[in-house]
């Protein structure tokens, strides 16, 4: 059971406190509620641009690593399709430093032509390196914008394209800055030895002060029911052919949910995991092979992606995993099967809230869901799971006008590198 205690501030900034005094470090984390989904098709990878931004320095604090790193303490950040995530991990008796950077990034952030000049940059080489050079580097470019046909989350979050950012302007950037990043749009959980009435007094002190914003209610485009096949083949300079499976699944509040979840894990979820055993180990038709939920808070995907060993077809491929597939539609899985997957989801669970970060990060994530509490109920949700709802789920989820299918097909033209002998 994790508890904590919860305060607003005036300008609707959100504030938890978990008191363990068990430890010497406390973790202060700071969740915007922004993510790719809230920009605009024609200006992409914003949300991404602004995890960097947050880092060249603010009104009073030209640089966010070097105070942290005097307090004994390390910060980083991730941004994803929802959320944008900052976190500072350090001794408690410097809790105040994380204070005095995060309130300054959220009063003032320090955007000029030379701060985004130089992170537009960053960003736009990270896009080059990891999507356009590097082999299957855009297959989520491909995959979303198959399964998606309207919801934001059918581009990546580091943007459709490059341009997106190499020709954001100034007034853009600003403008996404005061639009998000403001104190009714944040969530702040500060988790380790603290209390209350010390965190609630450094609150004060250093965010109470800062305005709130005029947080426009978000309405999405809500992505239709899919109710036809898709498939795309895309040829590439890559060293194999690899198929990619995406199914599309209920929203993270669903019920449902827990359901879908384990169902990814008896696919794919070790060594003993359905897909592992028999189509990679004891049939040797895959050499690779992965399934996994997207677990976005909109509805978001269950992925079965893979390469086919030497000599098998993609045709033979496809029809392997559509087997296992109709497998689980058609007969129930025993008790003990699923009983094994519970108790890894579990204990997965336990050492994820083992440290004060992760708890904090938890914490934040929940209270955005609307209801930080889940935190302590998520083992009883997927312990509540039966093989009938495992059954149910597989029957509604494994449909072939649910299913869009990528084939990254290797067009002859990967150049393998071979390494220097020494």
């Amino acid at each position: 059971m994790i508890k904590y205690q919860r305060f607003i501030l005036n300008n609707g900034l959100r504030f938890l406190v978990h008191q363990d005094d068990s430890t010497p470090m406390v973790a202060m984390n700071v969740l915007y509620n922004v993510g790719a989904k809230d920009e605009m098709p024609q200006r992409t990878g914003f949300a991404h641009l602004f995890e960097h931004l947050m880092f060249e320095g603010s009104l009073n604090v030209p640089n966010f690593d070097m105070p942290i790193q005097l307090a004994g303490g390390e910060n980083n950040a991730f941004t994803n399709s929802d959320v944008t995530n900052f976190y500072n991990h350090l001794p408690a008796e410097n809790l105040e430093t994380a204070f005095w950077l995060e309130s300054d990034r959220m009063h003032g952030l320090n955007i000029t032509e030379k701060s985004l000049n130089k992170q537009r940059k960053v960003v736009v080489e990270e896009f080059k390196e990891t999507c356009l050079n590097q082999p299957y580097g855009d297959v989520w470019h491909h995959l979303l914008d198959l399964a998606y046909a309207k919801h934001p989350y059918r581009w990546p979050t580091i943007g459709l394209i490059p341009e997106h950012v190499e020709e954001a302007n100034l007034t853009e950037v600003k403008d996404f800055y005061n639009k998000f990043y403001r104190p009714n749009n944040a969530i702040i959980v500060v988790s380790g030895n603290c209390n209350l009435t010390q965190v609630k007094a450094l609150a004060e002190k250093w965010f109470g002060d800062i305005p709130k914003g005029n947080i426009a209610k978000r309405e999405l485009p809500q992505e239709p029911t899919q109710t036809t096949y898709r498939k795309k083949i895309h040829r590439a300079a890559v060293p194999v052919d690899s198929i990619h499976f995406a199914f599309h699944i209920p929203d993270r509040l669903s019920p449902n949910y827990y359901a879908v979840d384990l169902i990814s894990d008896i696919l794919c979820n070790g060594q003993s995991s359905r897909l592992y055993r028999k189509l990679l180990k004891e049939q040797e038709l895959f050499s690779e092979i992965d399934c996994y939920i997207t677990g976005t808070i909109d509805p978001g995907l269950l992925v079965i992606e893979g390469k086919p060993a030497d000599g098998v077809t993609i045709e033979q491929a496809e029809a392997a995993i559509w087997q296992e597939l109709e497998l689980l539609k058609t007969q129930q899985l025993s008790k003990t099967e699923l009983q094994k997957i519970k108790n890894k989801a579990e204990s997965t669970l336990v050492f994820s809230e083992l440290n004060v970060l992760n708890k904090a990060m938890n914490l934040a994530y929940f209270e955005l869901l609307g209801n930080a509490d889940l935190i302590n109920d998520e083992a009883k949700s997927y312990q509540a799971v039966t093989v009938e709802d495992i059954q149910s789920q597989a029957q509604t989820i494994f449909t072939k006008e649910n299913c869009s299918l990528l084939i990254y097909q290797a067009n002859g033209e990967y150049e393998y590198e071979e390494e220097e002998e020494e």
